[in-house]
């Protein structure tokens, strides 16, 4: 009777912790147990790198590091990719019409876009004609300087957008949701440490 009694305190002491725990009474003979599991935490087996490429020999680990971040960078472009598609855009065209909607109203010269575009590898000059063939931003001459090309978003071109934010946005949680917020600033830390080391 008296180990029955110190259980339902002690299960009394947890109710704090009714949302975070399952409590599960079981008997053992004649004492009352209470059991309690975890709800929040969920473990998943991950599989290293050198499994999932198949490598054989042991990598040193600045080479499994650098091949990790390239992998998995891809695998992520992939999935956003395909949501882009859906809207006929490509990534860098993305990129594009984010880096003019961030100008809030002002033109940007082709340099200023190529600076500012995540893949710097891509051709500026034919992202803009795609998305000016698909009316999405437009190409103007600047007044006071007539060599110089400004270029600029359209409506059609933010009203895009504003219907892609909310899909983004889900497919980036969707994507980050196996990591928690302070993994998630950690990561964010350290992968500015490694691109400012460059």
């Amino acid at each position: 009777m008296y180990n029955n009694y110190k259980a339902i305190v002690f299960f009394q002491s947890l109710k704090h912790f009714k949302n975070q725990l399952k409590f599960l009474p079981l008997w053992h003979d004649t004492l009352l147990i209470y059991i309690f599991v975890s709800t929040n935490v969920v473990q998943t087996e991950t599989m290293e790198i050198e499994d999932t490429l198949k490598i054989s020999r042991e990598l040193d680990l600045p080479s499994k590091t650098l091949i990790n971040i390239q992998y998995t960078s891809r695998l992520l472009e992939e999935k956003f990719a395909a949501l882009l598609k859906e809207f006929d855009l490509s990534t860098p065209q993305f990129n594009v019409l984010r880096i003019l909607r961030g100008q809030k109203g002002k033109p940007a010269s082709l340099a200023c876009i190529q600076e500012r575009m995540v893949d710097r590898s891509s051709n500026t000059t034919r992202l803009v004609d795609k998305l000016i063939s698909k009316g999405l931003v437009e190409r103007r001459i600047c007044p006071a300087n007539r060599r110089k090309v400004e270029i600029e978003i359209t409506k059609p071109g933010l009203i895009l957008l504003k219907e892609l934010d909310p899909l983004t946005t889900k497919t980036n949680a969707e994507s980050a949701a196996t990591l928690t917020q302070d993994e998630l600033l950690t990561l964010n830390n350290l992968l500015d440490k490694l691109r400012n080391d460059e």
